[in-house]
C-alpha cells in the first residue's frame, strides 16, 4: 500500500491507497516542530482503528510547501514504515513540461493538482485551490504546465481584516444571501464572500482571454463546494485532486522496496 503525504501550510493530510482506492485520510494541525515520533504515534492509531498495519505500507510519497516539516516526515517514512519516501520535487519525471522561468519555485501542490486534474479531465484547465493561499493553475491540452495565479487565502484574508481594524470582530465563512450587509458582520461576510467570487470570476476571465481557447475549471480545496455555490464558472470540485497527484507521481517514480526489519514496539 501507498502512504500519500500531503503537507501544506495549515494541515498535513496522511492517506493510504491499497492499489484500487483510498482507504483512509487523516488529517493533522501543520507544526514544523512535530517530531516523527510525534506523528507516529498520531497516525499508527488511526490505521489500525482502520483495520491497517504499519507492514503494510509499502511505499511513501511526500508533497509539501513547508520545508521545515519535510525532515521529521522523511523519518517517520524510514523509522516507522521502512520506506523511503518519494519527494515530490520539480526535477521528477512528472510526465509534463513545466513552462515556467523557474520550475524549482514552484509548489508542490500546484504540479501535483496540474498532475492529477489533466489526468482526470483533460486540458485546457484552470485548476483553483483554496488552501492557506488561493491559487488558479493553468494546464495546457497536453498538460503542461504553464503557470497561474496566486492570491491570498479567504481565512488569511479574514484574519487580517479582524486584527488590523480594531473594531471589526473575527467572522466566519458563509454564503450571505444579501451583498448589502445591514450590519458589521454581514456586511463582512458579504465582502468576505462575494469580493472572493469576484476574485475568482474576474481572474478565470483574464485567464480565459489571455489563454484564446475554452478551458474547463476545476477547484479542490477545504472552502471549493462554499464558492462554487456562489458561481458557474466552477464547473467541478475535486477534493482528491492533491493525493491523486501524489498516488500518481509515485506511481511514475518508483522507489526501491526497503528490506523491512524489526523497530521498536510497533513490529
Amino acid at each position: 500500500m501507498l502512504l500519500a503525504v500531503d503537507a501544506g501550510n495549515t494541515n498535513v493530510v496522511f492517506a493510504v491507497h491499497d492499489g484500487r482506492d483510498w482507504r483512509g485520510r487523516w488529517r493533522v494541525a501543520t507544526r514544523a516542530d512535530r517530531t516523527s515520533d510525534e506523528y507516529a504515534v498520531w497516525l499508527l492509531a488511526l490505521l489500525q482503528h482502520s483495520g491497517l498495519k504499519p507492514a503494510d505500507i509499502r511505499r511513501c510519497v511526500i508533497g509539501t510547501v513547508v520545508p521545515a516539516a519535510l525532515y521529521n516526515l522523511r523519518r517517520l517514512a524510514r523509522e516507522w514504515f521502512q520506506c523511503e519516501p518519494l519527494v515530490a520535487r520539480a526535477h521528477l519525471d512528472w510526465g509534463f513540461a513545466i513552462k515556467v522561468l523557474n520550475p524549482e519555485e514552484v509548489g508542490a501542490d500546484r504540479l501535483l493538482n496540474a498532475l492529477a486534474s489533466h489526468h482526470r479531465y483533460r486540458g485546457p484547465l484552470i485548476v483553483i485551490d483554496f488552501g492557506t493561499a488561493t491559487t488558479f493553475d493553468v494546464v495546457d491540452e497536453d498538460g503542461s504546465y504553464l503557470g497561474g495565479a496566486i492570491a491570498p487565502g479567504i481565512n488569511l484574508s479574514i484574519e487580517a481584516l479582524h486584527q488590523a481594524a480594531a473594531r471589526l470582530p473575527r467572522i466566519g465563512i458563509g454564503r450571505p444571501q444579501a451583498a448589502i450587509g445591514r450590519a458589521t458582520v454581514p456586511a463582512m461576510q458579504s465582502g468576505i464572500y462575494w469580493g472572493y467570487v469576484g476574485l475568482i470570476e474576474g481572474l478565470v476571465s483574464r485567464i480565459r482571454a489571455e489563454f484564446g481557447r475554452p478551458m474547463k475549471v476545476i477547484a479542490t480545496g477545504g472552502l471549493a463546494p462554499l464558492f462554487a455555490e456562489g458561481t458557474l464558472v466552477i464547473e467541478r470540485t475535486d477534493p482528491d485532486i492533491t493525493l491523486e497527484g501524489l498516488r500518481l507521481l509515485a506511481d511514475r517514480n518508483p522507489t526501491p522496496i526497503l528490506q523491512r526489519t524489526a523497530h521498536r514496539d510497533h513490529a
